[in-house]
């Protein structure tokens, strides 16, 4: 055989062996292409997109609490005025802050004018009591008289109504002298209730009628909070409940319902609800706070925080399908712990979701599941291939 034929044979040899690894990789791309288009059949190229934990709902004891917000006020002020008219304020006794007790002098007027116009009084009513002693003994005697026929009838009669004259003007010296008495008194202003002084404008030197405020008083130094609720939550509450108030500066008191307001404002659709206070605490009449209302517990379905997205103004949870693919299922929650949420519909018991790390997935894609969470602990979410820290 010649060179040349023997050439020849290598080359169509080399063809051939070319033209069947072309036909063997196109039958395998085809098997693969049917293999992928079958139902039912997982492509087996197709890699998890990230490690993921799975957990399951799990029935927990869930406390039911209503918010409110309001404030913080005095349970009764007492306005203190004068009684007195035309008088000048001369002391003052108490600033505001005092605690103060019932009947404690507060402030006092000038009252050289009332002494002098008592001690007028204390002489009319003697002068009267002297005319009718006088009167009572002409009546007498002249009684006596009345038999002998000394005296006519009609100066008996001027007798008897000398005497009931001199009564009445004892009567009416008597009442001047009362009313002298009384303005006296009100030269002092007295507290008419323990308290904590609020306001004052009272001012030394000042000549101030009738009427006029000088205090303002926190009755019982008693505060409570005026809360507004919703008029749906209205009829969960009722007297005797306990609420946990919440003040500016973060610090916490407990309070007791007390009433609740038999109206509903139209505008807000809240009504009031009145707390009284249990201790003051750093607690301000005027201060804002917001406090919530215990209603109980109550056991109900609930995932991890972590677990429920929000999209679109909806909750949703990714749900573990049997082929590793995740479903995206919209839920239905409610209240919410520290770090767990109320489940009121979408889910079973026995459904498995993503733990953490949904908001990277997307409805269908497959993940690997590493570890199922225990409620009690926090599983981190790591990517395939990553260390098995925490992801950052």
């Amino acid at each position: 055989m010649t060179a040349k034929k023997q050439q020849l044979l290598i080359i169509a040899s080399l063809v051939l062996i070319t033209v069947a690894s072309a036909l063997v990789l196109t039958q395998q791309d085809a098997d693969t292409a049917e293999s992928a288009s079958q139902p039912g059949i997982q492509n087996t190229t197709e890699k998890p997109v990230l490690a993921v934990t799975a957990t399951s709902p799990k029935m927990s004891m869930v406390t039911s609490k209503v918010s409110a917000h309001g404030n913080i006020v005095a349970w009764q002020e007492a306005s203190i005025g004068t009684e007195a008219d035309g008088l000048r304020l001369t002391e003052v006794k108490v600033n505001v802050g005092d605690q103060v007790n019932k009947g404690q002098i507060l402030a006092v007027f000038s009252s050289a004018t009332l002494q002098a116009e008592l001690d007028l009084s204390r002489a009319d009513k003697a002068e009267a009591e002297a005319l009718y002693t006088e009167a009572q003994a002409d009546l007498k005697r002249t009684t006596e008289l009345k038999s002998s026929g000394a005296l006519s009838s009609q100066q008996i009669q001027r007798y008897i109504t000398a005497a009931q004259s001199a009564k009445a003007r004892l009567e009416a010296a008597k009442a001047r002298l009362k009313t002298q008495e009384l303005r006296l008194a009100q030269s002092l202003v007295l507290a008419p209730d323990q308290g904590i002084i609020s306001a004052r404008t009272a001012t030394v030197g000042a000549v101030l009628p009738s009427g006029q405020e000088l205090f303002r008083l926190i009755r019982g130094g008693r505060l409570e909070w005026r809360a507004e609720v919703s008029s749906d939550d209205l009829s969960k509450l009722h007297p005797g409940q306990t609420a946990l108030i919440t003040l500016s500066d973060g610090s916490n008191i407990q309070g007791s319902l007390r009433m609740l307001s038999p109206i509903v404002d139209t505008q807000s659709r809240n009504a009031l609800v009145y707390v009284d206070l249990k201790s003051k605490g750093t607690a301000r009449s005027g201060m804002f706070a917001r406090g919530q209302f215990e209603l109980g517990s109550t056991e109900v379905m609930t995932l991890p925080l972590s677990a429920v997205q929000l999209r679109d103004g909806f909750s949703y949870v990714l749900l573990i399908g049997a082929d590793s693919k995740v479903i995206q299922t919209k839920v239905n929650t409610d209240r919410r712990t520290a770090d767990r949420i109320e489940i009121t519909s979408g889910l079973k018991l026995s459904d498995q979701v993503v733990a953490t790390g949904g908001a990277f997935l997307g409805d269908g894609d497959l993940v690997r599941v590493i570890a199922e969470q225990n409620s009690a602990e926090k599983t981190a979410v790591t990517y395939p291939g990553a260390d098995s820290g925490p992801m950052m």
